[in-house]
């Protein structure tokens, strides 16, 4: 029996049992363990339980109808995922028709509910974005992105911010965190007890990061090389002038780990090695293995965008626009960033709480267009930046290989925007010494899991080994209870150096202070 007349027949075999259970008025009906019918509601209403469970059972026929397709493993996936996306739209409770919850509701609040869900409706139309959280409950530099400090540094790229030492002494070597130009950086900063960056100099770290401008039209032509020369190789040099030492620490997140490495792998080519250590979260520097994103990825789709906002556009350069970005991530779990706003927005009539990292994730910003074409054809489509020289960047030879900086490699279990496979190959690619940390949780949550909170836990591999797979390392991990962060702290105050009196001032005679923390370029909207 091929999977197709296996799959009919359990398909026809269970949508009886379901039918036949429907028919017998008197029987209790089953907790339904979705949570989208998890209320009460569901399981008082029979016909509405009886859709749930019928919803439920073609779900998952039609998930492993996707799965039992033939094809090279790229259509696979495009079919999957685009059965899944039909398939959570399609949710019962996504429609107040059908919605014995919002019906329920709508009665007792005399149909305040409906009008609520009408306002809301409106208003995120008028927004042009489904509303997250409350977004007036916060305001970059009041209540997120609130630790002190000054804007010393600025050009048409970014802002570099030094922030205000909280102990009487600090390491000697600086510390550089270079964020994703995807977002913006106070992902780091959100409120001062699960503030990575307040962490850092909590424990002496004289600290710096970058914020990125938000590209408008005047950027549209910005290109990867511009990028690298004018953002971090230059935030290198102005953090070693400040601090008057010939080495730094850096950490990069995301794309910004992907950056950073890059510049640092120039700076080698040129003879230069200012980074002690390198610190990578959640960064992928070889594409082989990229998750749910490699779906979107392939020559007809990068050529596409190079034709449409790349640098040989025959209109010329253009922007990606960061509400074209937020809603590709937002699709990537639909249930919990789409429908589950839908529903309890506009058919409950619920205004979303306030919560900080979700203002973070709709603050979104604009990509350069020859900037985003370069990034997906030679990392995503093509692979090279983790081949040594097969990339010339800034005039340079790219050697990721040359980088003699101690690295600290952080992955999150269920990443699945940077998987933690593909994060841990990062350890075949640097060859200088390495230690590699698994957390648990997801791409933002397992790396912003505060020490003092002491939640989660994470895996650290057996004395020091990383062989080359992946799976290979985690059966000999360790698992420890609680963050990483406290195990990165210990690895980079290895690396910082003697500590010598913390600076009674931000900046230098060179690079005074511009403005207080957090800036202006981090309070451009898209």
């Amino acid at each position: 029996m091929d999977a197709w007349t296996r799959l009919q027949s359990q398909y026809l075999e269970q949508a009886t049992a379901l039918w036949n259970e429907a028919l017998q008025k008197d029987a209790a009906a089953a907790p339904l363990k979705d949570r989208r019918f998890a209320n009460k509601a569901w399981s008082e209403d029979q016909s509405a339980h009886f859709l749930a469970q019928l919803y439920l059972l073609n779900a998952r026929t039609l998930s492993e109808m996707a799965e039992a397709v033939q094809g090279d493993a790229k259509a696979r996936a495009r079919i999957k995922f685009a059965v899944q996306q039909m398939v959570d739209a399609a949710a019962p409770s996504n429609y107040l028709a059908l919605n014995p919850e919002a019906q329920r509701l709508a009665l007792e609040t005399g149909g305040e509910s409906i009008a609520k869900g009408l306002q809301l409706l409106w208003a995120d139309v008028r927004r042009g974005k489904l509303s997250q959280t409350d977004d007036s409950a916060f305001e970059v530099g009041k209540n997120v992105a609130t630790s002190e400090g000054s804007v010393v540094f600025e050009n048409d790229y970014f802002q570099l911010l030094e922030y205000k030492p909280l102990t009487k002494e600090v390491h000697e070597k600086p510390f550089l965190i270079v964020p994703p130009f995807i977002n913006k950086f106070y992902i780091l900063d959100l409120q001062p007890e699960n503030s990575l960056i307040r962490y850092a100099v909590e424990n002496g770290h004289r600290a710096f990061v970058m914020s990125w401008r938000n590209p408008d039209e005047s950027c549209a032509a910005w290109t990867w090389d511009e990028l690298v020369e004018n953002a971090p190789l230059k935030a290198i040099e102005v953090v070693l002038a400040i601090a008057g030492t010939k080495q730094l620490n850096t950490l990069g997140f995301c794309v910004g780990g992907t950056i950073l490495a890059t510049a640092l792998a120039v700076l080698a080519a040129r003879g230069q090695q200012p980074a002690a250590s390198l610190t990578l979260l959640t960064t992928l520097l070889d594409f082989e293995h990229t998750g749910i994103l490699d779906i979107f990825v392939d020559e007809q789709s990068v050529k596409l965008r190079e034709l449409t906002i790349g640098a040989e556009s025959p209109k010329g350069p253009g922007l990606l626009k960061g509400s074209e970005l937020a809603q590709t991530f937002s699709f990537l779990r639909p249930n919990d960033l789409v429908w589950n706003y839908v529903v309890g927005n506009y058919l409950k009539g619920e205004a979303p709480p306030a919560f900080d990292l979700l203002y973070w994730n709709g603050d979104s910003t604009n990509l350069s267009g020859p900037l985003y074409c370069w990034y997906l054809r030679h990392t995503y489509l093509q692979n090279e930046l983790k081949q040594p020289g097969k990339l010339t960047v800034c005039g340079e030879k790219v050697d990721l290989g040359a980088i003699k900086a101690s690295v600290y490699i952080y992955g999150s279990r269920e990443d699945h925007i940077v998987p933690w496979e593909a994060a841990y190959a990062s350890t075949q690619l640097l060859k200088g010494p390495k230690r590699f940390v698994l957390g648990a949780s997801g791409h933002i949550a397992g790396v912003i899991n505060p020490a003092s909170k002491n939640k989660r836990s994470f895996w650290v591999g057996k004395d020091g080994k990383l062989p080359q797979d992946p799976q290979a390392w985690l059966q000999a991990a360790t698992e420890t209870p609680g963050s990483w962060w406290r195990d990165w702290s210990v690895w980079l105050g290895g690396h910082g150096g003697a500590l010598k009196a913390a600076p009674k001032a931000q900046g230098s005679r060179k690079y005074s202070p511009i403005e207080s923390a957090p800036g202006r370029y981090v309070k451009q909207p898209a």
